[in-house]
């Protein structure tokens, strides 16, 4: 029982970690600066300006359909973890709404360095959006209909994000200047790289695929000996010499590239290196989720 509750915590906290960064963003540095955000929130942002409905009230009331269609393509889980971060970003908005009000929060505001206002907006936003992602969940809107894009066809949250940002931004041209909107693009564009990096890990690994010029087994041994890392052996025939093989394939972090290489380089020196980037791994030595 404990553990259930205790792996539930690890999910809920860092969601709501993530929920609260992002609606700090919206209110420290795309409102006072009259940028825009894109989806849902976008809409809501664009309301503000427009008619000065709250961002709490407006984003829950618009994202009420999507629960709909979000229910049934993503699942009860995927769903639950939406409507805890939908209903997080609204009371986060609220909270920060009433800071703001009682001036324990003042926004950053500029008249001329919009750049640095576009710049951080990206970064919060972005690492808010990430983590929330990150874990499973979404703060409602485009969110909803990137994760389905994602899961039905694979695509990068980050891109979908990206595209379907633009498409509203664009819109807000009948509302705020154009230059606020060129400001607007580097902050998705920041917000979105931020996104992929949170989803992807925070580091890249690297994929050895070794084809050697003996049985391998040697230099398999020294991998696993001297590197602790796992190998694996697979048999391959070269095409024009019609000559039995060994393929080896294993993945090391950045820093062991170097060491893996000069291995590489003394038990067989004649071996085929492919090098390949690799996002994110899990199991032992690496990730464990």
């Amino acid at each position: 029982m404990s553990g259930g509750i205790t792996s539930s915590l690890r999910t809920l906290l860092p969601i709501l970690l993530g929920v609260a960064i992002y609606a700090f963003g919206l209110h420290y540095f795309i409102l006072p600066n009259q940028l825009m955000e894109g989806g849902v929130t976008g809409i809501a942002v664009l309301l503000n300006y427009a008619l000065g409905l709250p961002l709490s009230l407006s984003t829950l009331l618009l994202n009420i359909p999507l629960f709909i269609i979000g229910w049934r393509l993503l699942g009860f889980r995927a769903m639950i973890l939406t409507f805890v971060g939908t209903i997080a970003l609204s009371l986060f908005l609220a909270i920060i709404e009433k800071m703001i009000g009682y001036g324990w929060i003042v926004p950053f505001h500029t008249e001329s360095d919009f750049i640095l206002a576009a710049l951080y907006a990206g970064v919060t936003l972005g690492t808010g959006l990430g983590i929330v992602f990150r874990f499973g969940a979404t703060t409602g809107g485009a969110d909803i209909l990137a994760r389905i894009a994602s899961k039905k066809r694979g695509w990068s949250m980050g891109q979908i994000i990206l595209v379907l940002d633009a498409v509203i931004i664009g819109a807000s041209l009948f509302y705020i200047p154009k230059e606020k909107v060129l400001y607007t693009l580097v902050t998705v564009f920041i917000a979105s790289k931020l996104i992929d990096f949170f989803q992807e890990g925070s580091y890249s690994s690297k994929a050895f695929t070794i084809i050697t010029s003996d049985d391998g087994k040697q230099l398999a041994a020294a991998i696993t000996r001297e590197m602790d890392r796992g190998v694996t052996l697979l048999p391959a025939v070269g095409a024009y010499s019609g000559k039995s093989k060994q393929l080896i394939y294993c993945v090391v972090n950045r820093h062991e590239i170097r060491k893996l290489k000069l291995l590489i380089r003394t038990y067989d020196p004649l071996a085929f290196i492919v090098i390949s980037e690799v996002q994110d791994v899990f199991g032992e030595g690496f990730n464990e989720e």
